[in-house]
């Protein structure tokens, strides 16, 4: 399981019709009072009434444009909100005027604003708002939104339905059949996925649940993940996160920080594919169910000697320090590895694999109970790569068959997605894919 913001608006909603904010209230006072409540202004909501010293980026906005996508290698939010969507219409104009919208929308959100300009209020009494409202008065809450594009968005049973199947990487193709899985097809695939990432779940969901809502009669939701505890810190400054197994997760992450790890193992490189996803990479989704109850009733020595470090400190076996480097070689008295050759922590590992490593972004899940005792829950696993068909699946490949956890978990739901470079600053043509349709 292993720069400021662009003061440039490109709000495609801004001139759609409607009683604004003022007509409605028309006090100037009140006026006020909704705006800064349902603006950027931060002073308001739950997450920074009382944030620590220190804390307050964590309710602060992340810059939406840039070279690369944010929510990669952006510090990890505690909360996701994971939407897997089918497009429903063959026309291509359809798809392009939803990514647009759907920036625009992003860029609004991950500011701390309303979806659409006049948001909650706006449209009349008479009409819907167009903005859920949910997350009025709410801080940005480190909102980042990462977009991704799956094979049947190139092509879907042999048709190619928005003249793109030319540009489908050849990286870009459903994962191959592993052992220890049993998926679920209500859990796989999907033709463009919406990440959601937040130091607040409200937060997150509302931002899927608008962009699902105006993407109705061009996408549908084929199926969503909600995450919380995140488990992988992706900076030098954040603490390494557990699981459900209450071990550390992610301590050798590829961090941000790490940029000649980043141009190697996660962005992908000009030459490596088509153009249109040179900054951009590979982020490959799996639900791994956890055998929780089983797991709870097997011993520490057990527990340790599967995963191969301490369940305490997350120290390699035969170290104190969770950083230690890993030691293979190490033999206990009676001449046996310390580290079992099996276990996760080698098998996972770069010495391992011929140098490969992965860019984990996963975050804990429990979906209640699965009719027979049983909780339905587990790791809902996150990986960006620069290839997944030189990374990911060889990687998979040698812990499906050898892994010692293999006796804990099950992968129950796989996608793989190929995520565009970042919308550019100081572009107010540009949007989500606008590399890939021109």
């Amino acid at each position: 399981m292993s720069s400021p913001s662009s003061n440039h608006q490109h709000d495609n909603g801004s001139d759609r019709k409607g009683i604004s904010r003022r007509q409605l209230f028309g006090a100037a006072g009140v006026t006020a009072a909704v705006v800064g409540a349902a603006g950027a202004g931060f002073g308001a909501g739950r997450a920074t009434a009382a944030a620590p010293a220190g804390t307050e980026h964590l309710a602060a906005p992340v810059p939406f444009r840039g070279e690369h996508q944010a929510g990669i290698v952006t510090e990890a939010q505690d909360r996701l909100h994971f939407a897997a969507f089918d497009v429903t219409t063959d026309r291509r104009e359809d798809v392009v005027e939803l990514l647009r919208e759907w920036t625009a929308m992003a860029e609004r959100m991950t500011r701390g604003q309303e979806a659409f300009p006049d948001g909650a209020v706006g449209g009349g009494l008479y009409s819907p708002p167009k903005d859920t409202g949910e997350a009025l008065g709410l801080p940005p809450s480190a909102l980042t939104l990462t977009i991704g594009f799956g094979p049947s968005f190139f092509v879907k049973d042999g048709v190619d339905r928005f003249g793109i199947a030319a540009q489908r990487p050849a990286q870009l193709a459903d994962l191959p059949k592993f052992p220890n899985e049993s998926l679920d097809p209500n859990r796989c695939g999907g033709d463009i996925c919406i990440q959601a990432c937040a130091n607040d779940p409200q937060v997150a969901v509302h931002a899927v649940r608008n962009l699902a809502r105006v993407g109705f009669g061009t996408v549908a939701v084929r199926w969503s993940q909600l995450g919380f505890g995140r488990t992988s810190s992706t900076t030098r400054e954040q603490e390494t996160p557990r699981n459900l197994f209450g071990f550390k997760d992610g301590t050798r992450n590829i961090k941000a920080e790490d940029t000649a790890k980043l141009n190697r193992s996660v962005w992908v490189n000009a030459g490596d594919g088509p153009d249109w996803l040179t900054g951009g990479t590979y982020l490959v989704a799996r639900r791994i169910r956890m055998r929780i109850e089983l797991w709870d009733r097997t011993t520490l020595q057990e527990q340790e000697r599967v995963f191969g470090r301490e369940k305490g400190t997350g120290a390699p076996i035969g170290f104190v320090d969770e950083f230690a480097p890993l030691d293979f070689e190490l033999k206990d008295k009676d001449d046996n590895p310390l580290i079992d050759p099996n276990a996760h922590v080698r098998l996972a590992s770069a010495e391992h694999l011929g140098g490969i490593e992965i860019l984990r972004r996963g975050y804990n899940f429990t979906d209640g109970t699965d009719g027979f005792g049983h909780l339905d829950a587990g790791l809902f696993f996150i990986a960006f790569v620069r290839d997944p068909v030189k990374q990911f699946i060889p990687m998979q490949a040698e812990l499906a068959r050898k892994d010692l956890l293999n006796e804990y978990i099950v992968h129950t739901g796989s996608a793989v997605f190929a995520c565009p470079p970042g919308v550019p600053e100081g572009d107010p043509d540009a949007y989500w894919g606008s590399t890939l349709f021109g």
